[in-house]
């Protein structure tokens, strides 16, 4: 069941999944609705799950679990990533793959492959100012203060 971002503890369990391109925005609606009805009937052992989701740069779902009274089954993990991949499949992206780098350019988000990043970064594409999303966050605490960050704070960092 969707509730209040406040409502969810800090210390609570979140996964950022960034897209391999941006929603169009015909797409937009749609892809909520289909969030919001897998997020309102997801379990975890018959017991309804509360949880969150925002939807950010038209590219990034973060979903949050409250798992503070309750530890989240194998099944109930299983169940997201079937959706997340459904969501991969019916509109051909990519949103698993943690590896890629997504940065910000000017007001957009780039996502690249890390081996075309590094080059990026070689070739002085990217800047020691530049915005990296940190998608290996695990918290919402986490998400709040160190997803969207300077290079520099990033492991990339030590590449420039």
């Amino acid at each position: 069941m969707i509730v209040d971002y406040k409502k969810i503890p800090a210390w609570c369990k979140l996964w950022v999944f960034p897209s391999s391109r941006k929603f169009y925005p015909q797409e937009i609606e749609a892809l909520k609705e289909k969030i919001e009805n897998f997020l309102n009937n997801w379990t975890n052992e018959g017991q309804s799950i509360n949880c969150w989701y925002k939807f950010k740069y038209d590219r990034f779902i973060a979903i949050a679990a409250d798992d503070s009274e309750i530890t989240l089954s194998l099944k109930a993990h299983d169940e997201l990533a079937a959706f997340i991949l459904e969501l991969e499949k019916s509109y051909e992206i990519m949103l698993l793959d943690k590896i890629n780098v997504c940065y910000k350019q000017g007001e957009f988000v780039q996502y690249k492959d890390l081996k075309e990043f590094k080059k990026m970064m070689k070739n002085k594409g990217v800047s020691k100012k530049t915005t990296v999303f940190n998608n290996l966050v695990t918290t919402v605490g986490e998400f709040r203060h160190d997803w969207e960050i300077n290079i520099m704070d990033s492991w990339l960092g030590r590449f420039l």
